[in-house]
């Protein structure tokens, strides 16, 4: 079904300032300094509340950045579904994008708790850090062959999900982004593991899984992108695989 995506100043200028801003602030970040991580709260003497905080706060700029892109036509479909106009229509996009990023900071708060205990399991126990490249190689294997499955099929379907009505209050505004966060995490789950092994401050890999993102979503045939990436991101897992235990 194709839906009119009527003009609409207000909400693109404001989306494609929000893009470009978070975007500057993330490549300056990838430049200038390695994001903050759980290894860093692991370390004696540090102060792990401003260090938990700076990791939340440039998480959520990367999260801008890169969901922004195929988050701006399902804000758009919702725009298209409320009832309500002007400044209250903006008013509402913004708290359901609230909804859906807050969805993206409670997942960056798993993976800073997950980098946390896997740095001090690996002082402790040796064998751990030994075990860390075959489990990331792994990792991206799995993720990659998830992009042929049923349930990946299922959540591309899901996100573009284009509602009919939706009531015009502020809290059918925050569940719907709650919603859509949860939607968005289900399908693209796989491509961020990825990146998340890779190294989230690699600009290179954060432009590729970006531009997987939106072109699974986005583009015609669906199945056939989701397929595509799928292979490109296998033969990259077995090319590190023989990397690291083969060459």
């Amino acid at each position: 079904m194709v839906f009119d995506m009527a003009p609409d100043r207000r909400f693109f200028t404001a989306s494609l300032l929000v893009f470009l801003g978070s975007a500057v602030v993330t490549i300056i970040g990838c430049q200038a300094m390695p994001m903050p991580h759980g290894g860093a709260m692991a370390t004696a003497g540090v102060d792990w509340p401003a260090t938990a905080l700076s990791f939340l706060v440039m998480w959520l700029m990367m999260m801008a950045a890169m969901m922004l892109p195929s988050l701006a036509p399902m804000l758009m479909r919702y725009r298209l579904a409320v009832g309500a106009t002007g400044l209250r229509l903006d008013g509402l996009t913004a708290l359901a994008g609230a909804g859906y990023f807050s969805i993206w900071v409670l997942l960056g708060v798993a993976v800073l708790a997950f980098q946390t205990a896997l740095t001090v399991l690996e002082a402790r126990l040796p064998l751990v850090g030994h075990a860390i490249p075959l489990a990331a190689t792994l990792a991206i294997l799995i993720a990659s062959a998830y992009q042929f499955s049923a349930a990946k099929a299922r959540a591309l379907a899901c996100c573009r999900y284009a509602p009919v009505r939706i009531q015009a209050d502020m809290m059918t505004a925050w569940r719907h982004g709650l919603d859509l966060g949860l939607r968005c995490a289900a399908c693209c789950a796989n491509l961020m593991a990825i990146l998340l092994v890779i190294g989230m401050m690699d600009l290179r890999a954060m432009i590729a899984v970006t531009a997987a993102i939106t072109a699974e979503r986005l583009m015609p045939g669906r199945q056939r992108v989701a397929h595509a990436i799928g292979a490109a991101a296998l033969v990259a897992g077995l090319f590190l695989t023989m990397r690291t235990f083969v060459l």
